[in-house]
C-alpha cells in the first residue's frame, strides 16, 4: 500500500511539471524558432550585453523563485503545483508571505527574461497572454476554491498578502 502511493505521489509530481516545462521552454522555443533567433535586440555593445545580463537575472530570479515554491508545496504543502493533486496544506511560508502566487510570479519573471534576453516581442506578448490567463483563473476559480479548501485561514491570508504585487514586510499568521 505504501509503495504504491509513493508511486503514485511520484508520478504527480513529474507530470505536474508538464505546464511549467511547456510554458518555459517549449512555447518560448516554438516562438523563437518562428520569428527567428538572436540574442538582445540589436543595439550593439554594450547595451546588447546589459540587455542580456538584465534578462538573465530575471531568468535566474524566477527559476530560483520557482523552485523554491515547488519544494514548498510538495514538502510542506505535502501535494503538488498541478490541479489534479493539490496540497493538503495551505502553503503561507517563505515567499508566500510576501505575495499570494510567488510560483506565477517565478514564472512570469522567466518569461520576461526570456522576452528581454532573446529580444522577443512574440515571448513578451506569451507574458502578456499567460498572466492574463492567470489572473483570471486564479480570481474566479483557484482563490473561490481555496476559500472552501482552507477556509478562515485562507480569507485572514487573502486579506493580509496581496495577489501579485508583494509586499515589502513579511506577513505572519497569527497563532492559533
Amino acid at each position: 500500500m505504501l509503495i504504491e502511493l509513493m508511486k503514485e505521489s511520484f508520478a504527480n509530481q513529474v507530470k505536474s511539471f508538464i505546464l511549467p516545462f511547456t510554458v518555459l521552454l517549449i512555447i518560448p522555443a516554438g516562438i523563437v524558432w518562428a520569428t527567428g533567433f538572436r540574442i538582445g535586440w540589436g543595439l550593439g555593445w554594450p547595451w546588447d550585453a546589459v540587455v542580456v545580463l538584465a534578462g538573465s537575472v530575471l531568468i535566474g530570479n524566477g527559476l530560483y523563485y520557482l523552485s523554491l515554491t515547488i519544494w514548498l508545496f510538495i514538502n510542506i504543502g505535502r501535494g503538488t503545483l498541478a490541479p489534479w493533486a493539490p496540497t493538503k496544506k495551505l502553503v503561507i511560508i517563505g515567499p508566500y508571505r510576501h505575495v499570494r502566487n510567488p510560483m506565477i510570479s517565478s514564472v512570469l519573471s522567466t518569461l520576461l527574461g526570456e522576452s528581454v534576453a532573446f529580444g522577443s516581442a512574440g515571448i513578451f506578448i506569451w507574458f502578456l497572454l499567460f498572466f492574463s490567463i492567470n489572473h483570471i483563473y486564479f480570481v474566479y476559480s483557484e482563490e473561490p476554491g481555496l476559500e472552501k479548501r482552507f477556509g478562515e485561514e485562507y480569507i485572514a491570508y487573502k486579506k493580509n498578502v496581496p495577489r501579485w504585487i508583494p509586499r515589502l514586510r513579511p506577513w505572519m499568521a497569527e497563532n492559533k
